[in-house]
C-alpha cells in the first residue's frame, strides 16, 4: 500500500540564474550539467580534503531550453544554513541567485506509487533507489491535501526503509566532516562522477576510487532483539571496535563498518554485537564492491 511521509526534517535551497548549472556543477560530486529538467541526483559539497560538508539532493527544476537555470537543493534541516553559507562563498561573480525556498514550503516521499504526477507540486524520482518513491516539493498545505489521498506515515517509516534498503543520510548516520564520499556508498549511488572536471575535493576522491582505498563502508545491519538499540553504539567484534551504528529505526540501522576489520571478525568466527545486542549485516543490492562473508 502507497505512504504519503512529510518530512519535516528537511529544507529546500533555491539557486537560480544563467549560470546555475554550471556554478553546481563545479563545486558538488555530481554532474549537474547533464541533470535535465524534472531530474533529481544526489551529491555532496566537499571539504578541499574529500571530507563531506553536506549531502544533498539536486533536483533540475527548470523548463527544457529555459536559459535561466533553477535548481532545488534538498538537504537536511541541521545543514542548511551551513550549505548556504557555503555556496555564497563560492558565488564571487557567477550569475546566480541563492536562498531559502519561501517559509511553508515543505518535502514529502510518496513510497510504492511510482505514477503518481501532480501540477500542484514538483514531482521528482528518488535517484538512490526505487524503493524510496517519489519526492515532493511544493507548499506544506497542498501537500497535506494531498497526503489526505493516501496512508499517512510518520518519518519514521521512511527512515525504516531507508535503512532496510541501505540507504545512508547525513545526520542520521554520519556527522558532518566526519566521511568520505565512499564511506558512506555515494560512489555507488551515482552521487560522485568520475569523468567531470575539477570540483572541491575532486583530488582526494579520485584517489581513493582509482587505487581502491576505501577501507569504510557503510552498511545496513538487523538487530536480533527485534528493536534495536541507542544510535551511535559501537559494532563489536568481540572487544574490537569495527565501526558505529547510526540512528536505529525498528530492528535496523546502517553502520560505517572497517571491512577489513569485518573480513577477519567473520574468517575467525567472532560474533558481531552492538550495545551488546547481536547483529548481522546484510549487502545492498545496488552495491558493486565485495563484503567479506556477505553473499
Amino acid at each position: 500500500m502507497s505512504q504519503f511521509i512529510l518530512l519535516p526534517e528537511r529544507r529546500l535551497l533555491i539557486i537560480a540564474g544563467k549560470d546555475a548549472a554550471h556554478f553546481l556543477h563545479n563545486l558538488l560530486t555530481a554532474n549537474i550539467e547533464t541533470l535535465k529538467p524534472g531530474q533529481m541526483r544526489p551529491a555532496a559539497l566537499l571539504t578541499p580534503q574529500g571530507k563531506i560538508i553536506a549531502e544533498l539532493l539536486v533536483a533540475n527544476a527548470g523548463e527544457e531550453g529555459d536559459a535561466e537555470g533553477l535548481f532545488l537543493l534538498d538537504v537536511a534541516l541541521g545543514f542548511a544554513d551551513l550549505l548556504l553559507e557555503k555556496l555564497g562563498q563560492y558565488k564571487l561573480r557567477a550569475e546566480v541567485s541563492l536562498g531559502q525556498a519561501p517559509a511553508g514550503t515543505a518535502v514529502a516521499a510518496l513510497l510504492d506509487m511510482p505514477d503518481f504526477s501532480s501540477d500542484e507540486v514538483y514531482v521528482f524520482a528518488d535517484p538512490r533507489h526505487a524503493g524510496l518513491g517519489l519526492r515532493l516539493v511544493g507548499p506544506e498545505a497542498v501537500l497535506a491535501a494531498i497526503g489526505q489521498g493516501f496512508q499517512t506515515a510518520p518519518p519514521e517509516a521512511y527512515h525504516l526503509r531507508r535503512t532496510r534498503l541501505g540507504v545512508p543520510e547525513m545526520g542520521k548516520d554520519y556527522a558532518a566532516l566526519d566521511a568520505f564520499p565512499h564511506d558512506v556508498l555515494l560512489d555507488q549511488l551515482a552521487g560522485v562522477d568520475f569523468r567531470k572536471g575539477c570540483y572541491i575535493g575532486q583530488e582526494v576522491v579520485s584517489r581513493m576510487e582509482h587505487r581502491g582505498t576505501a577501507r569504510t563502508r557503510a552498511l545496513p545491519l538487523r538487530f536480533a532483539n527485534g528493536f534495536g538499540v541507542i544510535g551511535g553504539c559501537a559494532v563489536m567484534a568481540g572487544d574490537r571496535a569495527i565501526g558505529a551504528i547510526g540512528e536505529c529505526y525498528g530492528d535496523r540501522a546502517i553502520a560505517r563498518v572497517r571491512l577489513d576489520r569485518l573480513e577477519e571478525a567473520m574468517a575467525s568466527g567472532q560474533g558481531l554485537t552492538a550495545g551488546g545486542v547481536p547483529v548481522a549485516f546484510e549487502k545492498p543490492g545496488f552495491v558493486r564492491f565485495a563484503i567479506p562473508g556477505i553473499p
